[in-house]
């Protein structure tokens, strides 16, 4: 099925409007988009947070980049009134809001629950808050480090008896997106089984967290703090990073007593029937020595062909890649994650591709778009004539792309 945009996939009959910033909003967004909807993101005349950080290309900035794909763009002054009218023509249109702004301005601009739902009265409203819409820490700002910290991820993270170390990749901020989207499509499922107005959702990114079910999990059920254990694992051995005769690095876990069977096959060594190493019980009261040896063996090796002895072997085992070498992965290339799409101004530009395939790879139905990009073509859409249009841009309403 085909979109009005040219989008393909299963959500094509829905319209998202999105009004956030950074990365937990604005990817939820973009995995619906991925999947055929079409996405219309809501710009400041400033822009999106991340149109402002990270390394840039002729203006345009990688970390909006990176995120904001399959969707148009649109930029509109809500503080006016006129801008508010084109935004309730937005709506009336809609299947779909998501929102990170907080209190008051969420209210100022016309965009809490109530405020967009008397231009939809069966509005689907998905608003993303780091800790929730009340309670003690309502209404704090919050980003994906602090979160780590609130969720004990920090303190989990890092070499034991060694300083916190946080989770480089923004591990929360991603799993929120997902959230999102799972959010609004339970709410779209929930809405055409039952034809009742569904009740808007609330995200919260923080504190007890669901990522952090393990830990937490074990906590309520035991009373015990999950310690730090660095690169190895709580409940078996071995399970660590290895280094190599080329100075590479590999990954090596062996959850059970044949993995590790597997790994001696593989190395050509009788570890196993060592008494220090010989269950997986011993191998935990013995890690320092068992990680020596491995380490030992594996540096004998090249990375590339231990890596190929251990896949041959069955082996839970995987290099450690850096970004340049994952870009050229072979099975990241099959799934067809690294695409190229055609920007505006940058012309070609690779971006990260749909993780959800249906039947055939994913298609991005759209590179990320220049601040106001769309801004026109959709105000066409709502019914405004050439007049009007000129009238909101002299007046600061809306704004299209400006050429550097």
């Amino acid at each position: 099925m085909t979109g009005a945009t040219g989008a393909s996939g299963p959500l094509t009959d829905l319209r998202v409007i999105e009004i956030s910033t950074m990365m937990a909003g604005p990817y939820g967004a973009t995995l619906l988009g991925d999947m055929g909807a079409d996405v219309i993101k809501v710009e400041s005349r400033r822009g999106d947070d991340s149109r402002h950080l990270g390394p840039q290309r002729d203006g345009e900035r990688s970390a909006f980049l990176s995120l904001n794909r399959s969707k148009r763009g649109m930029v509109l002054d809500l503080a006016r009134p006129d801008a508010q009218e084109v935004f309730g023509r937005l709506v009336a249109g809609a299947d779909i809001v998501i929102t990170n702004v907080r209190q008051p301005a969420l209210s100022k601009l016309g965009l809490d629950y109530d405020q967009v739902r008397a231009h939809r009265d069966d509005i689907i409203w998905v608003g993303v808050t780091a800790f929730g819409a009340d309670g003690p820490y309502a209404g704090r700002p919050g980003i994906d480090f602090l979160i780590q910290g609130y969720g004990a991820l920090l303190a989990l993270t890092g070499e034991p008896g060694g300083a916190s170390v946080r989770v480089t990749v923004p591990l929360i901020d991603t799993l929120t997106s997902v959230l999102v989207a799972t959010a609004a499509l339970a709410a779209v499922h929930s809405r055409a089984a039952t034809g009742e107005r569904p009740a808007h959702r609330h995200l919260a990114a923080g504190c007890a967290d669901p990522r952090q079910a393990s830990g937490l999990g074990s906590y309520l059920i035991t009373g015990e703090e999950t310690p730090r254990t660095g690169n190895r694992s709580l409940y078996f051995a071995p399970s660590g990073i290895y280094g190599t005769s080329d100075g590479e690095q590999v990954i090596i876990t062996c959850p059970s007593q044949r993995f590790f069977e597997k790994l001696c096959d593989a190395l050509d060594v009788d570890w196993v029937a060592d008494e220090r190493f010989a269950t997986i019980e011993a191998r935990m009261a013995h890690q320092d020595e068992l990680d020596d040896t491995i380490d030992q063996r594996c540096r004998e090796l090249s990375r590339e062909e231990l890596v190929e002895r251990l896949v041959a072997a069955d082996v839970l085992t995987a290099p450690v890649l850096g970004v340049s070498e994952v870009v050229q992965d072979p099975q990241v290339r099959h799934n067809d994650m690294i695409v190229t799409t055609e920007h505006a101004t940058l012309g070609a530009v690779d971006v990260t591709g749909v993780p959800i395939h249906f039947g055939d790879p994913g298609a991005v139905s759209l590179p990320p778009p220049r601040l106001g990009q769309h801004t026109e073509e959709l105000l066409v859409e709502l019914g405004y004539h050439a007049e009007e249009i000129a009238e909101l841009l002299a007046a600061g309403a809306a704004a299209v792309p400006v050429d550097p």
